[in-house]
């Protein structure tokens, strides 16, 4: 009779701990590529004994905090997304797609904090050390950004130990490593790049952050579905998380964070990426809207948060005849299955068809907009579009359409509203029930009509209600 065999997890995840009695090339938990490796045999727990404590423990009020003080970097938009600037011992890791302007933009970090210590501020020097480009392509870029200071120290390197030596002979308080994934050592198996070598490089620098109280930055590259390459491990080691994303064809970019330590994680920074550097944009909502003197169809004016702070932007539509079976529907800017929803409700619930049409939406100045305040706006558009009507130029309409045709609620009715008073809307078309959740005063003229901000303020119920009192506005 054959004998028994009893299956044994031999392989596991490094990244979820996923078991597997056989190797494969991707985790069947977290989806993972390359992270299932042999497991070590199991042996029974040993019992630790205590040993000799680093520090004493102190009572958390005796702790001292100036150490972990905010150091401003010198942009105003960086410093707004980091919670006031960067913090000694901190780690941070900012990913973008290849070519977004994330060298560009350290670089010039790296410019003003060398000045900055240059001109008697705490701190030491900066260490760029680029492991993508040689040190003369690095400086060409520093000649054109003006990015040129005697603090400012460069280094070509790939070999984690020569970076290590040259922290010790720099003694950096700001080290730049332009990437991550191009960093190995000869201490851990496998390339540059792949998860075992990024896991050690990082913890080493990391480890070296910390003994030093020296800030890191490392540049991450992200895969084809925008997500940071490598061991999602990285993300949890790491102080602060920045994305750096934009259109490529645009001179906007933004950075968001999506994980901070020593601040919050919903502001946003907006900066003018030009040939001569970067420079932070305070006031962006001028870029996203469309400068006419006449109202044109199709086009709708909406505000949308992007973390704490209010943009506006221009939501354009275009409804031709089509020629094709299959009508075409074309988005830019925009989440395609929203729009589709907002199209659906349009047919089914407002009456105004397009199954015989294409349909062409975008926004302005190459903004993306996926909060679902858009969708109020984009169907006023679609619908203007359609039946030849535009709008009011001095319109502005916000609110989330659900699928029985409703307008539901968005947070942030005061900032939103508050930010078009700013910059000169006279007429809002809302959701009904927002302004009661609005701080301030309130000045109601009837049950229809109200006012805030100097804006007359038009609260509807659903779609079919705001396409009435939009294009009757004056």
């Amino acid at each position: 009779m054959a004998k028994a065999k009893t299956a044994k997890a031999a392989y596991r995840c490094s990244e979820c701990g996923w078991q597997t009695s056989k190797w494969v090339g991707r985790c069947g938990e977290c989806q993972t590529w390359g992270t299932v490796t042999e497991a070590a045999s199991a042996t029974p727990a040993r019992v630790v004994s205590a040993g000799p404590v680093s520090s004493p423990a102190r009572p958390i009020g005796q702790v001292d905090v100036r150490s972990a003080q905010t150091r401003p970097t010198g942009l105003d938009e960086l410093d707004r997304v980091l919670g006031g600037g960067i913090v000694p011992g901190a780690v941070l890791l900012l990913a973008g797609e290849p070519g977004i302007g994330k060298s560009t933009l350290l670089l010039e970090v790296a410019a003003l904090a060398s000045t900055a210590d240059a001109a008697g501020s705490e701190g030491g020097n900066v260490l760029y050390v680029t492991g993508e480009e040689s040190a003369e392509q690095v400086r060409l870029r520093a000649d054109r950004v003006g990015a040129i200071t005697d603090r400012l120290y460069l280094a070509a390197e790939t070999e984690l130990s020569a970076i290590l030596g040259h922290i010790e002979s720099v003694d950096p308080g700001l080290l730049v490593v332009d990437s991550i994934q191009t960093i190995g050592t000869s201490e851990a198996d496998g390339a540059p790049g792949g998860v075992t070598q990024v896991r050690e490089v990082a913890a080493n620098l990391i480890r070296v952050a910390k003994e030093r109280g020296m800030t890191v930055v490392l540049v991450g590259h992200v895969t084809k579905e925008g997500s940071i390459a490598g061991p999602r491990l990285l993300e949890h080691l790491v102080d602060v998380v920045l994305y750096f994303d934009g259109d490529r064809h645009s001179r906007l970019r933004m950075i968001r964070a999506m994980k901070n330590r020593y601040g919050p994680t919903d502001e946003l920074g907006c900066f003018d990426l030009s040939e001569v550097g970067i420079v932070g944009l305070p006031d962006p909502s001028g870029l996203f809207l469309t400068r006419r003197e006449e109202a044109v169809p199709g086009t709708c004016v909406t505000v949308t948060l992007e973390g704490r702070r209010p943009l506006v932007a221009e939501v354009q539509s275009l409804v031709a005849k089509s020629h094709l079976p299959a009508p075409r529907r074309a988005t830019s800017g925009l989440d395609t299955s929203r729009v589709a929803m907002v199209l659906a409700v349009l047919a089914q619930r407002c009456k105004i068809s397009m199954h015989e049409q294409d349909v062409y939406v975008s926004t302005v100045g190459g903004v993306r907009l996926a909060e679902t305040s858009v969708d109020l706006a984009l169907g006023l558009a679609v619908a203007g579009s359609t039946v030849e009507q535009a709008l009011s130029t001095s319109l502005i309409a916000l609110g989330e359409v659900g699928l029985a045709g409703e307008v539901r609620i968005v947070p942030g009715v005061q900032r939103r509203l508050a930010e078009a008073a700013r910059l000169g809307f006279k007429y809002a078309v809302i959701p009904r029930g927002s302004l009661e959740l609005a701080d301030g005063p309130l000045k109601r003229a009837d049950p229809q009509l109200s006012s805030y901000e100097g804006m007359k303020v038009m609260e509807v119920d659903s779609l079919q209600q705001a396409l009435q009192v939009a294009f009757t506005a004056p």
